[in-house]
């Protein structure tokens, strides 16, 4: 999962805030590969998240590949921390041209065994973080009459995938219909937003976190189990999503907005 990103030209003169632009290992997580594959393409990357550690290897990588991006903290469920954020990145570069919404995470538990506030923690964390960023973002866009918002949500947005988790589950489907019903509204505006939905990627949460969760630490039951449930044969990683956001993100999907990218290799299409 180490492998070099190609460089292009596809999002030359934009500038992309990217949240949740760190990652728990080393390796392709969504938000490192976002960020890095962007910069690759052209942008300016005004990379975000929670600490600066995570962030490192991605800085790392882009400032060796000769890339611009800049590294901010921000706790993306404060909406005071998140209206200074886009302020920055205004301040920074000009504009907001492209923002990426990948901050996430998984809690176990259905409507019994989940604690309330564990509940509200993993709504702030999946679905406020986005509306708050759409929210201080928007009056920019509508501004500069344009602008493409790519949100990040799961397949347990929209399918049962083999977990009760059921905070993260409607926290995620939360966040396609936000996409859609904010798309809908700002289209006459000139701007896109859309939403990229993974499935059971290989990063590197699943060898720090989700293992704990599920298979008391046996990487490899876990990874033989997701493995199992898709089509394809193979997982993917935070690659994958980098490609469908950037897309998103290019003049390539001008007449592409309120919709989704499934990326689960074809997990949410089987009928078993």
């Amino acid at each position: 999962m180490t492998e070099a990103l190609p460089k292009s030209d596809r999002l030359n003169g934009k500038v992309a805030i990217v949240t949740g632009a760190g990652c728990v290992g080393t390796g392709w997580g969504n938000g490192r590969a976002v960020a890095v594959l962007f910069a690759l393409a052209g942008a300016k990357v005004f990379a975000v998240d929670r600490d600066m550690g995570p962030m490192e290897e991605t800085l790392t990588r882009i400032r060796e590949e000769g890339g611009d991006v800049t590294p901010y903290v921000c706790d993306v469920t404060d909406s005071a921390e998140v209206e200074a954020m886009v302020a920055a990145c205004k301040d920074t570069y000009g504009s907001v041209d492209v923002l990426v919404n990948n901050v996430g995470g998984s809690a176990p538990g259905g409507a019994v065994a989940l604690s309330e506030e564990k509940f509200d923690a993993q709504i702030a964390l999946n679905l406020k973080s986005v509306f708050l960023t759409c929210k201080h973002v928007l009056p920019h866009m509508e501004a500069q009459g344009s602008g493409s918002i790519i949100n990040t949500a799961s397949t347990s947005g929209i399918r049962f995938t083999g977990s009760a988790q059921v905070a993260y589950a409607a926290s995620k489907a939360g966040v396609i219909q936000l996409g859609r019903v904010t798309a809908v509204e700002y289209a006459p505006k000139g701007i896109r937003v859309n939403t990229v939905v993974p499935g059971q990627l290989h990063t590197p949460m699943v060898e720090v976190r989700l293992a704990g969760q599920r298979t008391g630490g046996d990487v490899g039951k876990l990874l033989d189990s997701r493995l199992a449930r898709i089509p394809l044969g193979f997982m993917g990683d935070g690659r994958d999503t980098a490609y469908a956001a950037l897309y998103l993100a290019s003049d390539e999907s001008r007449f592409v907005t309120g919709t989704e990218i499934v990326v689960d290799g074809g997990m949410s299409v089987r009928c078993n």
